[in-house]
């Protein structure tokens, strides 16, 4: 009788799935880009991107199909356009990985965080806040440091106080280095936040699941990237590489960053807001950065170095904002 009235509060407790799954995705997703920069040595983007992309197809086929004759993906009509998006997405950020450093391209696209805000504003017809102003312009001061050129490339830890006063005072050291890849890759960065914001809107009150909503869009993406390597007259060989590596860092970035992550943006954009998954995985670049470091070698100078933690700072300044 005692037993039976005795009452375990911890039982009550339930871990936050949403917002761990899509941590994971951050660091999953941070460590995309140096493992794409790698298979790139093997194959072309385009080719790539039918290559990850039908094999995430391939893998979530059977589920899909489960689903749809439990009845579970009959609204499968409303996420075909947030695989178009998601096509672009991708067109833009493999594209901008080929012509940047992986480091870089962690940094420039975790500006996401602050777009969607400012896109959801607009959705929404609403004026985004003060505090997000004023992250923007300290990721946008951010971005500045981040892709300048610096005619010293000392890393952080070898450089003196002194040393440092000095570069950012000389006006001759720092030059603007956007690249063609820094503005693909912030146009992706552009793209996720309007993904978020009409994945939101598409799927709210829809009867589609997260994993048959990750299926659906990419088979749009695999069926838009092959049809345009088609019509840009690319040799078929590049969508059959022969190097091991190249297939698993490819199954890699099927399993782990594509079928997981998207699966985790989808369910955490049912269960919080647009804003709230893009604040979660803002922890993609610190992640993406290391592994460039540890995995390609990549360093930045320390002028860039302070540009990618002012970038993340403000995301985690937003992060913390109720």
């Amino acid at each position: 009788m005692l037993m039976s009235n005795i009452q375990f509060p911890f039982r009550r407790i339930q871990l936050p799935l949403p917002e761990i799954a899509l941590l994971l995705t951050a660091f999953f997703w941070g460590t995309s880009y140096g493992i794409t920069k790698e298979a790139l040595l093997y194959t072309g983007v385009l080719a790539f991107i039918v290559i990850r992309f039908g094999l995430t197809s391939i893998l979530l086929a059977p589920i899909f199909i489960k689903e749809q004759r439990m009845g579970l993906a009959k609204d499968w009509k409303f996420a075909v356009p947030t695989g178009g998006i998601l096509l672009c997405i991708f067109l833009a950020e493999i594209y901008g990985i080929f012509h940047t450093t992986a480091s870089k391209a962690a940094f420039l696209i975790s500006l996401c965080v602050l777009i969607t805000p400012f896109v959801e504003a607009i959705t929404d017809r609403k004026l985004p806040s003060k505090q997000i102003i004023l992250f923007a312009l300290l990721s946008l001061f951010g971005v500045f440091l981040l892709t300048t050129q610096s005619s010293g490339q000392q890393t952080f830890d070898m450089i003196s106080l002194n040393e440092l006063s000095f570069e950012f005072l000389s006006l001759d050291l720092l030059s603007l280095d956007m690249n063609k890849g820094d503005y693909s890759i912030l146009l992706a960065a552009f793209l996720r936040a309007c993904m978020i914001v009409t994945t939101k809107s598409l799927l709210k009150g829809k009867t589609l699941s997260a994993l048959s909503t990750t299926s659906i869009q990419a088979n749009v993406v695999t069926l838009g990237a092959l049809f345009i390597f088609i019509a840009s007259d690319n040799p078929i060989e590049q969508l059959f590489p022969t190097d091991l590596s190249f297939w698993i860092s490819a199954f890699y970035l099927a399993i782990f960053c594509t079928i997981f992550a998207l699966f985790a943006q989808n369910f955490g954009v049912k269960h919080t807001t647009p804003s709230r998954v893009s604040l979660l995985t803002g922890s993609e670049p610190a992640f993406g950065a290391m592994f460039a470091y540890y995995w390609l070698g990549e360093s930045l100078n320390t002028i860039q170095m302070i540009g990618g933690a002012c970038i993340l700072l403000a995301t985690i300044m937003a992060t913390l904002r109720k």
